[in-house]
This record gives structure tokens, C-alpha cells and sequence, in this order.
């Protein structure tokens, strides 16, 4: 708790609403005789008010100048910084420099008043496609639609891909930031739409709702306790949701819900799990085929892609006429 000659420097988390400090912040909050911030429309500085305390506004002051106030108050009487949501660059190093000079200087305290949870930076990213998509921001990303971006998610669900192969760890997070952009912009998208909007924390939400039906033997009561049994458990639940949906044939068709556009080895890695979680048994004729196809496939995509190289790496300047 601050007393006379004390100059506390509260810092809290953008990500975090203003008036939810520790306990031992506003402690030091409400003991202050001087509580100063840039600006009274600082939500600290506002969520302070709101408890029934006064703060005094400082404005444009430059780091030194700030400091030196600073310094000077808390010479006398316990003083409290609400420091400004873009962490006030330049402050902690004015202040040092203006307690190193001084021969009684007053304690100096940094308060931390709440911390970022797990996650908080998924908050910039809505914040920063907020940014983007508003008047004033960016007019590519303005003008785009769920048909425009849907390339860009097939692109970058592949070099997701090509990261996990080359187990490069920076470079796979590097890559799943830009397919987690994708899922924000298509939000974006959504939420702008109108009628038919969503937003991210729909998205969100659903996907808890999901994962919590799914798991019971993590939420609930399921008793599945291996890998195996959690998949079995897995593709009932999902049937059942399907049957209350209105999706027949989920249970008996085994292609039910796979995309056409799905690329035919993926298809087929995902039916043949089917069968394995269902506890079928394919015909063996059926089989050889598929692996043949996939055989074919992979040879068909092998000239493709030698193709592709040749084109690339032999692709000459234009010819203009004289």
C-alpha cells in the first residue's frame, strides 16, 4: 500500500476491462492522495472515477516533463500513475532518470493491476480486422466476400501443411496465424452481411458447443478411455447430431457430408475412417480399386507438378517487335 513519498506506476492489460485490477491495486488506487492519467476518457483513468475517486488530468506532457511531475508530487503525498493503455512509452525511463538525480528520492513502485489470460492476444486480431475492415482502413480488405477469400483458405490450410512436413515450428505458427485469418476475416465478412450475420464470438461459441457434446468422457458422464472408444464415440454422437438436425443417410452413407471438392486422396483417408470407427468391413475388390485410382492419381499429379516446374523455370522475356 503506498504512504507519503511513494510514486506508484499502475500498468494493467489492454485486454482486460479496465476496472477489473488485483486486489492489491486498488488498494493502492484508493489510498493515493493524487491519481493522475493523461486523459479522463482513459478507460482506467474512467473505471477509476466510476469507483467514486478523483483523477486528475495531465494531457500531452512529454515523458521528462510528465516525470518530473511525477516525482515531484510524490515527494509529499502518496501519488498513483493510471498508466495509459499504450503502455506510455518512454515514462519508466524519465522517471529513473529523474529519481537518479534527486538525493532524497521517493519510493517508486510499478503496480501491476491485471494481467493477460491465455488467449488475450486473439482479442488484437479482432481488434486489428476491426481496424481493417472499417471506414478508413483498408479497401482491399474492405471490398472482399467469402467467395473472394475462399482460394486463400485452401492456400494457406496447405503451406499449414508444408510447415508440419518440414517440422518447422516457427514457421508452422507463423502459418496457422494465417489460417486463423482467415476464419477472423470470414467472420468479419459475415458480421457485415446483414440479414444473415455472425460474428467471431459465434463462431466461437459454436465450436465450444461442439467440442463439449463431443467429449462427454471429458464434460459429462461418457466412460471412453482410449483413443479408440473416444472415436466410436465420436462418429455416434456426430450421427446423432446429424439425425436431429435433418441430416438422413449420415449413418448409412459413408460419403454423407464430404465435400465433392474435397481432393480424392483426402476423400478417401476420410472414408476409410469411417470404416474403421463404424467397425465395417469393405469389400475387398472395392479397396484394390481406390488404391489403384490412388495409385493413378498420385502418378497423374507427379507429371502435373514436373510440368508446372518446367513451365516456371523456363518461362523467357516477351518478344516485342522492332
Amino acid at each position: 500500500m503506498t504512504t507519503p513519498g511513494r510514486l506508484a506506476l499502475l500498468v494493467t492489460s489492454p485486454r482486460v476491462a479496465p476496472g477489473l485490477l488485483s486486489h492489491g491495486a486498488w488498494q493502492v488506487v484508493d489510498a493515493s492522495a493524487v491519481r493522475l492519467a493523461r486523459s479522463l476518457d482513459d478507460p482506467l483513468a474512467e473505471a477509476v472515477e466510476e469507483a467514486g475517486l478523483a483523477v486528475d488530468e495531465v494531457g500531452d506532457a512529454s515523458p521528462p516533463e510528465l516525470a518530473r511531475r511525477l516525482v515531484d508530487l510524490a515527494a509529499t503525498v502518496p501519488v498513483v500513475w493510471l498508466g495509459a493503455s499504450d503502455g506510455d512509452p518512454g515514462l519508466a525511463d524519465a522517471v529513473a532518470a529523474e529519481v537518479s538525480r534527486l538525493e532524497a528520492p521517493p519510493d517508486v513502485e510499478l503496480v501491476v493491476g491485471s494481467w493477460d489470460v491465455q488467449g488475450g492476444r486473439l482479442l488484437d486480431v479482432v481488434a486489428t480486422m476491426d481496424r481493417l475492415r472499417s471506414p478508413g482502413g483498408c479497401p482491399w480488405d474492405a471490398e472482399q466476400t467469402h467467395a473472394s477469400l475462399a482460394p486463400y483458405l485452401v492456400e494457406e490450410a496447405h503451406e499449414v501443411l508444408h510447415a508440419i512436413a518440414a517440422d518447422d515450428p516457427r514457421h508452422l505458427a507463423e502459418e496457422l496465424g494465417d489460417v486463423l485469418l482467415q476464419v477472423v476475416f470470414h467472420a468479419r465478412v459475415a458480421e457485415d452481411a446483414g440479414e444473415a450475420a455472425f460474428d467471431i464470438d459465434t463462431v466461437a461459441g459454436l465450436l465450444v458447443d461442439k467440442l463439449v457434446r463431443r467429449h462427454p468422457h471429458v464434460f459429462a458422464d461418457g466412460d471412453a478411455s482410449t483413443p479408440a472408444e473416444v472415436e466410436q464415440a465420436w462418429e455416434r454422437i456426430k450421427a446423432e447430431e446429424k439425425q436431429a438436425a435433418g441430416g438422413a443417410g449420415y449413418d448409412t452413407d459413408l460419403l454423407h457430408g464430404i465435400p465433392e471438392t474435397l481432393p480424392p486422396h483426402l476423400a478417401a483417408d476420410k472414408v476409410l475412417a469411417r470404416v474403421r470407427r463404424r467397425g465395417l468391413e469393405p469389400r475387398p475388390d472395392a479397396v484394390a480399386r481406390l488404391e489403384r485410382a490412388r495409385a493413378a492419381l498420385a502418378g497423374a499429379e507427379a507429371e502435373a507438378r514436373s510440368a508446372l516446374r518446367e513451365l516456371a523455370h523456363g518461362a523467357q522475356p516477351r518478344q516485342t517487335g522492332s
